[in-house]
């Protein structure tokens, strides 16, 4: 159920996934890099921050909660081997069909090509290849991030408004403390 722009939690309204970014620090914790690789990403159009880009001195960019998710999927790449070259094409095939669906599509690679699977039978068609091949379940990454960013601050689009992440822990420790007193 939807109130206004924000959907609900826990009675609340809760700024929608859209209406939030992160700035360069918060993307490089949850995405698992450095923050010297997040900036040559970007500088080379690797993945640039769809919320805002920096302009001039002393500007932050900001990302949103899909461009996080690609950076997390381009350091798994990286991580296993993967060409850049070959990383570069397949977030530009990302790119080029909107980031649909992104949660729900495999990722598979050769070390040299990547492929989009979307069905279990296209997982099964590569592997019957015989050759070796590693996949990213893009929705394990999808939910990685999402668990990462809700310990981490983010930022309204609209207002500039720092937003802390919502950590279960904490309130928990709340609900403790205020029991006790």
């Amino acid at each position: 159920m939807e109130s206004g722009p924000y959907p609900l939690h826990d009675g609340a309204a809760v700024p929608s996934t859209d209406t939030i970014g992160y700035r360069g620090p918060t993307a490089c914790a949850a995405a698992g890099i450095t923050y010297r690789q997040l900036d040559y990403w970007a500088r080379t159009g690797l993945v640039e921050p769809s919320v805002r880009s920096a302009y001039g001195s002393g500007t932050q960019r900001l990302y949103s909660f899909r461009d996080v998710v690609v950076l997390k999927i381009v350091k798994r790449f990286l991580d296993t081997g993967v060409a850049l070259q070959n990383i570069r094409a397949a977030v530009q095939h990302l790119r080029a069909r909107g980031f649909r669906d992104l949660e729900r599509m495999t990722l598979m690679s050769d070390g040299a090509t990547v492929h989009e699977c979307s069905s279990p039978d296209e997982v099964v068609g590569l592997l019957q290849g015989g050759q070796g091949v590693f996949g990213i379940a893009v929705g394990v990454v999808w939910r990685d991030v999402e668990a990462a960013l809700s310990q981490l601050h983010g930022e309204r689009v609209d207002t500039g408004e720092t937003l802390v992440g919502h950590n279960p822990a904490d309130e928990l420790a709340r609900r403790r403390r205020d029991r006790a007193v």
